[in-house]
């Protein structure tokens, strides 16, 4: 069976997380959208139905048989015995979005979810769905439960050397290579996850849930609060409280994280701090790509979400509830506006626009640390977001 992940409506609403990826790529728990349905699957997947400029990264594979999946659905046992038994031609519904349909000898061109006939849809109740950048860390302490389970059942942790002090050892994993010395461990009812190669220096404090992801580290002295996920290959120092970093990224220093989300190849210079509390503890309200305006979250805690290639200088502040786009470069006193296009280059005192050449010289450079090369295609997916975001940097 060929399963493809689709790209509905929720990709706008997740932007900027979204403009250079699938939303079945976002990470919220341990795993991504993606390794979690391949997780419960059982199967490699590597099809997308997503938005156009970003095909060429994210492939479109069609075979006779298909079952196309909503992106935005995270899996659990009784959905996917729903999509296994699927016949041809039916509808996995929650009442207002198609969550899956099996299709025969599928045409691309004319598949609209709008226009779908509705008979044979199952109506099922979704637990969870990730709709808008907040849902990520507001749902990840379950989602850490969930993939913790998912990824430990059956398996034995690495023993934690007798140099830390931790309660309720039978909630923390350690993966082989993992390493963790002269620290505090404390679930709190969660559960704590160190993946393969990842380190957690002497003194941090770690009050779950948390995830540490392969090749991470988290640095001498951090304080890290539940629900964190730290994405593979980043670096933590400071003080984090219930925030998701993609992955490849860094806030390496002192300063605060709160309710957040980061993607990947950010970086948040020493002493950056952000807002997750409005002073008069009101709603916090958030920047929507897809209604052009702020809307309401319905949080009172809501802090920073920032796309793709971003990054703060030192001693950056970030009001409640800001928007970065991807490739912003932040930095100087104050706080700046709590929506930030996308290539953009300031802060409080007033922005330019970033120069797509030296976002590539940058971004060449930091990825070469990873040894990951910015190839031709990354750079036509940076470039398709310059275009489509060239219309928000009215500097």
């Amino acid at each position: 069976m060929n399963y493809i992940l689709i790209d509905t409506n929720n990709w706008e609403n997740l932007l900027p997380l979204t403009f250079t990826k699938p939303v079945s790529e976002l990470r919220v728990g341990i795993l991504t959208i993606k390794e979690k349905w391949e997780r419960y699957l059982n199967t490699k997947i590597s099809s997308y139905l997503t938005n156009s400029y970003l095909n060429q990264k994210f492939k479109l594979i069609i075979e006779d048989e298909n079952i196309l999946i909503n992106s935005s659905v995270l899996p659990n046992s009784e959905l996917i015995h729903k999509i296994k038994n699927l016949d041809f031609n039916e509808t996995i519904s929650d009442g207002e979005d198609i969550i899956a349909i099996k299709l025969r000898n599928f045409d691309i061109n004319n598949f609209i979810l709008s226009n779908l006939n509705d008979s044979g849809k199952i109506i099922t109740n979704i637990q969870s769905k990730i709709q808008y950048p907040w849902d990520i860390f507001t749902k990840n302490a379950r989602e850490i439960e969930a993939d913790f389970k998912l990824l430990t059942n059956n398996r034995k942790s690495q023993i934690l050397s007798s140099t830390n002090r931790f309660v309720n050892p039978e909630n923390i994993f350690v993966e082989e290579g993992a390493k963790v010395e002269f620290s505090i461990l404390n679930p709190d009812k969660g559960y704590i996850y160190i993946a393969k190669d990842a380190e957690i220096m002497e003194g941090s404090i770690i009050r779950g849930s948390m995830a540490l992801c392969e090749h991470s580290t988290i640095k001498m002295g951090a304080k890290i609060y539940g629900a964190t996920t730290i994405g593979p290959h980043s670096k933590v120092g400071g003080e984090v409280n219930n925030s998701v970093i993609t992955g490849y990224s860094s806030k390496a220093h002192d300063g605060f994280l709160g309710n957040s989300v980061l993607g990947e190849w950010c970086n948040l210079g020493a002493d950056t701090n952000n807002s997750n509390l409005k002073n008069n503890y009101a709603e916090v309200k958030v920047w929507n790509y897809h209604h052009q305006k702020f809307i309401k979250t319905n949080l009172q805690f809501c802090g920073l979400i920032m796309g793709d290639h971003s990054k703060s200088g030192i001693n950056t502040m970030f009001n409640t509830g800001t928007v970065v786009g991807v490739s912003a470069n932040i930095f100087g006193s104050g706080f700046p506006r709590n929506f930030i296009p996308s290539f953009s280059w300031g802060g409080a005192s007033g922005f330019q626009e970033y120069a797509l050449n030296k976002v590539f010289e940058t971004a060449e450079l930091v990825m070469n640390r990873r040894n990951i090369k910015l190839d031709e295609i990354e750079k036509n997916i940076l470039k398709s977001v310059f275009e489509i975001t060239s219309k928000y940097r009215n500097f």
